[in-house]
């Protein structure tokens, strides 16, 4: 079992070099250059600290036979079929309720939305079972994809695979682990360089915002509709992605460094300390992406023609366009009359257009080190860097297999054991779907 555990982390540290300083861990046994640490540590924005405390947690209203949506109840399936009015006329449970001081929010639009409206727990600390349901009821993402994201969401923004809870912000450690002692932090959707990582659509990078990585940037938000023509389709949000992966890189001083072919990068001559180690651009990227096509796939209304137009993208991310013309912040909301899209949104959908937005404006996976050098990424189809432009579909699906598999979550902090229990909770979730695509069964024992 040693030697299984250790075998993990060593393959961890070649696609993610800061995992050889976590605390519990022995950098020893680690022989690959070390990067800059980038997991969030619990202190600092996003923290226990500062993050709200509700003593009355309600669980999300249940779906029920007035108000059925898509049927999807305790985790399982539902009935697959959209083209409904959400929240229906006349379900009060699930009206828009603008967050308290005592709720919780984070740097996804989505969730933040399904909470105001309370097809999550209204405070933020919600469980697998509900991110399934609430992702069929609402947008009607296929049961497949509703699967890996909560996955995702356990395993590698750091919720807990044993009490299957999770913060959609920040570090609610104290509510979610099954022992705070064993498991150390779950820093939440806000964990940096998990779901969260640089050059999001509309929220800061990490180091360049004192880890403020969660709150709405009301000037990115502007940034996007301008590149998109107010029309968030796939070809404005390819474009859009590589335009912050670049501000990113800049904003946060990488060195001057060839990359192949696609591009130089010219930057401070002189940048702070430890600036040139702060951009990374890794494999969980991939969910940028994903996250992106959201926009034209799953927040488009059947009252608005299914077109991802400005009214309702800017509902949906709580942003209200001000008198100066710019952006302002009135938390997320689900537009007035909107209906949801008619098919399901399948893991294939979403591969296959993680693909497309990347492929139109690719840029390289990988991150700066400690000596100024640009390291790129080997992982599943990702080589040196880049996504081939034959890659299928299955490749793909892969590919979000292996990130939800083979993840370091922050439970490093305390000791080994918990990183074996949620790979365990994801292959027991996954793995008989994913073993059917033929994508390699990762090691647990």
């Amino acid at each position: 079992m040693k030697h299984a555990i250790i075998s993990l982390l060593v393959s961890g540290t070649y696609a993610f070099p800061w995992v050889a300083d976590q605390p519990g861990v022995d950098s020893s046994l680690f022989k690959a250059r070390r990067a800059y640490k980038r997991q969030q540590t619990g202190e600092g924005a996003g923290g226990p600290a500062t993050c709200p405390f509700n003593a009355n947690h309600v669980a999300a209203a249940p779906v029920t036979s007035k108000y059925p949506y898509n049927n999807a109840k305790n985790g399982l399936p539902g009935n697959g079929k959209g083209g409904f009015q959400v929240p229906a006329t006349g379900d009060t449970a699930h009206a828009f309720v603008a967050p308290g001081p005592n709720d919780i929010r984070g740097p996804c639009p989505g969730l933040n939305a399904a909470a105001n409206h309370n097809f999550l727990a209204h405070d933020g600390v919600t469980t697998f079972n509900e991110l399934v349901d609430a992702q069929q009821n609402i947008y009607n993402v296929g049961y497949d994809l509703a699967l890996v994201l909560a996955v995702l969401g356990l395993t590698t923004a750091d919720g807990d695979p044993v009490t299957e809870k999770l913060s959609i912000g920040c570090d609610a450690t104290t509510r979610t682990s099954v022992n705070p002692a064993l498991t150390g932090s779950e820093p939440g959707l806000d964990g940096h360089n998990k779901f969260e990582s640089d050059s999001s659509l509309t929220r800061n990078d990490f180091f360049t915002h004192n880890g403020d990585d969660f709150s709405f940037n009301g000037t990115l938000f502007g940034m996007m509709d301008k590149t998109c023509g107010s029309n968030f389709d796939v070809a404005g949000l390819s474009l859009y992605r590589k335009q912050r992966w670049h501000q990113s890189q800049v904003e946060n001083s990488v060195s001057i460094t060839r990359f192949s072919n696609l591009m130089l990068l010219v930057v401070p001559a002189d940048p702070p300390p430890n600036a040139r180690q702060n951009f990374y651009f890794g494999p969980l990227a991939l969910l940028l992406y994903g996250a992106a096509s959201f926009l034209y796939e799953l927040m488009p209304s059947g009252t608005h023609g299914y077109a991802p137009d400005l009214a309702t993208i800017s509902s949906f991310f709580g942003a209200e366009k001000q008198s100066d013309g710019t952006w302002g912040f009135v938390h997320e909301k689900i537009p007035p009359n909107w209906t949801n899209r008619v098919s399901p949104y399948s893991g294939t959908d979403v591969n296959q257009q993680i693909v497309t937005m990347y492929l139109e404006n690719p840029v390289l996976f990988g991150g700066n080190t400690a000596a100024g050098h640009f390291d790129t990424l080997n992982f599943g189809a990702i080589k040196n860097g880049t996504i081939s432009a034959d890659i299928t579909s299955a490749e793909t699906a892969c590919l979000l297999y292996q990130l939800a598999t083979q993840s370091v979550p922050s439970s490093l902090n305390g000791v080994l054991t918990p990183t074996v229990d949620a790979l365990a909770f994801a292959l027991q979730k996954l793995g008989p779907e994913y073993k059917n695509l033929g994508c390699p069964t990762a090691l647990t024992k």
